[in-house]
């Protein structure tokens, strides 16, 4: 059994699709769907049903599913060994990030990385499902590692590890001339019944507020979901709804008004990495660098 089949076999496996696959592999798809023919052929099963729309595992393929990735990380993390020996790191970094890391200099930090380790290839990969979908596809082993935002008081999933790092302040926005635009405050019970138009369910700010109002048992009508918080600006300016941005979101607020909230909510960012497997070299040398920049470095 060689090396390149079971990756070919976990692309496929990650995308449920062929085409995707060979894309994301840079490989023709006849010489994919070879591959994995191959590889069905050395194990004697099938490990994929093959739609017309998409390919689903089999009871076989979900069972070699966890092996393969353990197989490619040992591999890898062999590789990760003759190279830092060597003096030279190489690999490849799949780095899951938020739409609002304002923060976090996430442009300062992957360019210094690259500078320090230039033969690390740097994949940054966003998610409409926000940071709940980014955790669990670092569990997956989709990602190595993900910025995300959860709530302090709230625990992380087994099998992930959240290191802090900032904390960016949650603040409501109303349209100019609202009745709350010129208040120094606003508490959650006084929001009961208001319309909102909020982020998707799964991302930080929503993670947040919804949290807030379940404790202040207040209720709230979301008319809009965007997933985009200049979007979000604008249609709190076109008065749609009330919203929530975090303070150093990056939106024109020429249109719309800022205010504290009481309690106060925080956009929390943490670093997840995986507890449940071998961290490689590049995850732990980028890990490093975060801490560093996080502590002043």
């Amino acid at each position: 059994m060689e090396l390149r089949r079971l990756e070919h076999f976990v692309a496929v496996a990650e995308e449920r699709n062929f085409t995707r696959a060979s894309r994301r592999l840079n490989l023709v798809q006849s010489a994919l769907s070879v591959s994995i023919k191959t590889l069905e052929r050395e194990l004697g099963t099938d490990l994929f049903r093959r739609t017309t729309h998409q390919v689903d595992l089999t009871d076989a393929g979900h069972v070699l599913l966890p092996e393969a990735r353990k197989t490619i990380a040992a591999a890898e993390a062999a590789w990760d060994a003759v190279n830092s020996a060597i003096g030279g790191l190489r690999g490849t970094l799949r780095l899951g990030i938020m739409q609002s890391l304002g923060v976090i200099d996430l442009a300062g930090l992957l360019t210094r990385f690259h500078r320090e380790r230039p033969g690390v290839q740097l994949l940054p990969r966003p998610t409409s499902g926000g940071s709940t979908e980014l955790i669990l596809d670092v569990e997956r082993d989709e990602l190595d590692l993900a910025f995300v935002s959860v709530p302090g008081h709230l625990h992380a999933p087994a099998g992930i590890e959240l290191i802090a790092l900032a904390s960016d302040p949650i603040l409501l926005a109303v349209p100019p001339g609202h009745p709350l635009e010129s208040r120094p405050v606003v508490s959650i019970e006084e929001l009961d019944g208001e319309t909102f138009v909020e982020s998707p369910s799964g991302w930080g700010t929503r993670l947040a507020t919804d949290l807030a109002f379940a404790r202040a048992n207040a209720q709230r009508q979301v008319t809009v979901e965007v997933a985009d918080l200049s979007t979000l600006a604008e249609l709190v300016s076109a008065g749609l709804g009330l919203g929530f941005l975090p303070r150093s979101g990056r939106v024109d607020q020429s249109k719309i008004r800022l205010v504290p909230v009481q309690p106060s909510l925080a956009l929390d960012i943490s670093l997840a990495i995986p507890s449940h497997r071998n961290l490689s070299a590049v995850s732990r040398a980028f890990i490093g660098l975060v801490k560093q920049e996080s502590n002043g470095g």
